[in-house]
């Protein structure tokens, strides 16, 4: 951000930071599960998370608003995946109940604040 606080760069983007933090923490919570979910469910939900923040970037990077609002609409629907395999991942007890919420609580976050960003870009089409 500059100093008259425009965003400047996809780091800049609330909606980026919290993505972030969700895969971080998805990054951390997987190391846990069964190894011979390797490449099912880990696999999975780490991609789906890396995807959030990737298609937020990519969006920030293109040029017409049309193009970012698909590439932000990309991210919601990695956002939904990850929000169908936390419940999955607790309900087959890779997760405790614990880490069930403090990750729904994130995906919540980053959803509003991705829908944010929606809205506003779509605001400038008008």
């Amino acid at each position: 951000m500059n100093k008259d606080g425009k965003i400047e760069e996809f780091t800049d983007l609330d909606s980026w930071k919290e993505a972030h933090k969700l895969v971080v923490l998805l990054y951390k919570t997987t190391k846990k599960f069964p190894s011979d979910e390797r490449f099912g469910l880990i696999s999975q939900i780490q991609r789906a998370g890396v995807s959030i923040s990737s298609n937020i970037a990519e969006g920030f990077g293109r040029q017409t608003l049309k193009e970012k609002i698909q590439f932000y609409y990309q991210a919601h629907g990695s956002l939904t995946e990850i929000k169908n395999q936390i419940i999955l991942s607790k309900d087959l007890e890779y997760i405790n109940e614990n880490d069930f919420v403090i990750i729904k609580d994130q995906i919540i976050i980053s959803q509003k604040l991705l829908r944010g960003l929606i809205r506003k870009t779509k605001s400038y089409l008008s």
